[in-house]
């Protein structure tokens, strides 16, 4: 492998790195605090695209139709917390689990009537290049690299700084400590859904241009989504980070190194090998 190749191998993974860590926040950040596995997240992720896709044809600006993406991704969560969620809180974990599949299942027949079966293409909004040791590389991967890194510090910053932050912190310790304090949980569980669809739909606004958008889509990183969260540690916002960039970048490697089938060999592999020796993830707790 030359040095440009893997530049460019590196780079190509840390971008898809990004767009795994901003769809498994809301994973974390629902596991975290309500103990709840949110596949219906890949719903979102999915919405977000296709909006970006809607948007990006009818106004020519690929940038507003990520923005609408984000939104109607976040106001999405926001009916389905309300509707479907909020009854189940107090059920076990399988129990929601499945009904978020079943929720992510559903929403992809509705995608599937509004939009048809045909895949669409999305415009790359920045189609200039930069070198980089002498290795081209896509501005636009560099963007979405860029947005990750801005998207983790603000998460960081309202987790740790602000009120309602740290009441959903302090809840993904203990929820009944923090509903004694007189606040109200179900408001921080409607909050942390927002913004968890919100990131969801800002994941595949950005993943639109670099694929194309298809009802399956978020069916098709299903399994990438469980080795990021397994391997970087269910409910830990860094473990997200970590686990996101270590598949995207081993997925990128692999496949240049290896024949493009046994690419996410390695990627399972990796996620054995964590398994063994650490179950709980690399920055993750150990849970009952």
């Amino acid at each position: 492998m030359t040095m440009q190749l893997f530049i460019s191998g590196v780079i190509f993974g840390l971008s898809l790195g990004s767009i795994f860590f901003l769809m498994t926040i809301g994973l974390s950040l629902c596991f975290g605090l309500m103990r709840i596995i949110s596949l219906d997240q890949l719903l979102y992720y999915s919405v977000g695209a296709y909006i970006t896709y809607s948007v990006g044809l009818l106004t020519g600006n690929v940038w507003l139709g990520i923005a609408a993406g984000v939104i109607v991704g976040g106001l999405t969560a926001l009916a389905v917390e309300r509707i479907v969620f909020r009854r189940i809180y107090d059920r076990d974990l399988p129990f929601t689990m499945i009904t978020s599949f079943g929720v992510l299942i559903g929403g992809v027949g509705v995608i599937k009537y509004f939009w048809g079966l045909v895949p669409r293409p999305v415009a790359e909004p920045i189609a200039a290049q930069v070198f980089i040791a002498g290795t081209e590389i896509p501005i636009y991967r560099l963007v979405i690299i860029g947005i990750a890194a801005l998207v983790y510090v603000g998460i960081w910053l309202f987790l740790n700084r602000t009120i309602i932050g740290k009441a959903i912190r302090a809840g993904t310790e203990d929820v009944e400590h923090v509903e004694g304090l007189g606040i109200n949980v179900y408001r921080l569980f409607t909050i942390t859904f927002v913004i968890a669809g919100g990131l969801s739909g800002l994941a595949g606004g950005l993943q639109a241009p670099l694929i194309m958008v298809d009802p399956q889509m978020g069916l098709d990183v299903l399994a990438f989504v469980f080795m990021v969260v397994i391997i970087g540690g269910l409910g830990s916002l860094p473990g997200a980070l970590l686990g996101g960039l270590l598949i995207g970048v081993s997925e990128a490697l692999a496949g240049l190194v290896f024949q493009p089938s046994m690419k996410s060999a390695v990627s399972f592999g990796l996620l054995i090998l964590v398994l063994l020796l650490r179950p709980q993830g690399l920055l993750g707790k150990e849970v009952r």
